[in-house]
């Protein structure tokens, strides 16, 4: 299957590319699966939140995406399907919808956090909704730069909203960036920074070859299924392939931390989400590394 990865085009499956590995089948065993959180920085579940209930989330956003015509005026979004060049859809006020939320929110999602914490789980109110369409992407970063201000045990959930296959767009995740003592240089300059106080670029890089050819590490990534979700830290660097067809990447990051520890103001109920405060511009991330004497 021809991929593209940042500027790269490849080849999945190859040598460039590893596969994720599933732990799925070390539930309910929460120090095992600490263990190979520790290991990887990632715990890739499948099947965790009930099928049927992420296919009627699905429909629920499709239904919206069409009614409120949110993208480029007649383009149609039935099945995801979109013509070459559509934009993405705002969808952050579908995921308020009671099948929606029943996916973000599942019961799944706060029994598994509650055992691998030990105790009551905490969601952020605000949820990360994506369309992404033809020739687009995320670059290489941590999550750290844009919710470090609370729990150190703040943990993404990247949620399919459909079938993904490599080359629609699934995320990748780098093994070994969370604590590889090759990643430190990164970690202790943009690991630490936060795009709001600080005013840089949220994105390592738009190239993410580069990050496991100057510091190591390895990417991995594979085919998604509704159902399935990919757990990682603040400090896991993580991309996506570039979506290649006509339809849309239906997807939603959504974060889960310990009740009892402090959450990002930003992100609860009634916080303003992002602001820049007293920066006219942001720093291009290619002047922060020159900076932080990272290659560039």
């Amino acid at each position: 299957m021809r991929i593209r990865f940042g500027y790269r085009d490849l080849t999945h499956p190859g040598g460039t590319l590893g596969a994720l590995q599933e732990s799925q089948h070390l539930l309910p065993d929460m120090e095992a699966l600490q263990a190979q959180m520790a290991d990887d920085g990632y715990l890739l579940l499948r099947g965790l939140i009930d099928r049927a209930k992420v296919q009627r989330a699905r429909e629920t956003v499709l239904n919206h995406m069409n009614e409120q015509s949110v993208l480029s005026p007649g383009a149609p979004v039935l099945e995801g399907v979109m013509p070459r060049g559509g934009r993405g859809a705002k969808l952050q006020r579908i995921a308020a919808h009671e099948d929606v939320r029943n996916v973000l929110e599942a019961d799944e999602l706060f029994a598994f956090f509650a055992g691998y914490f030990g105790e009551p789980a905490l969601t952020f109110h605000f949820k990360w909704m994506r369309a992404v369409g033809n020739e687009q992407y995320t670059g290489a970063h941590y999550d750290f730069v844009y919710m470090g201000r609370g729990s150190p045990r703040l943990h993404t959930v990247w949620i399919p909203l459909g079938d993904t296959t490599v080359d629609h767009g699934t995320l990748v995740v780098c093994r070994g960036s969370h604590n590889l003592p090759a990643f430190a240089p990164i970690r202790d300059t943009y690991g630490r920074m936060d795009v709001d106080r600080d005013g840089i670029d949220g994105w390592f890089t738009k190239d993410p070859m580069e990050i496991v050819e100057k510091f190591g590490g390895e990417w991995q990534t594979g085919e998604f299924f509704m159902g399935d979700v990919i757990l990682f830290g603040m400090h896991t660097m993580h991309a996506s392939t570039t979506n290649l067809t006509n339809r849309f990447r239906l997807s939603c990051d959504v974060r889960f931390q310990p009740a009892s520890e402090p959450a990002d103001e930003r992100w609860v109920a009634g916080g303003p989400g992002h602001t820049v405060h007293g920066v006219e511009e942001l720093v291009p991330i290619e002047e922060a590394r020159r900076r932080w004497g990272l290659p560039v």
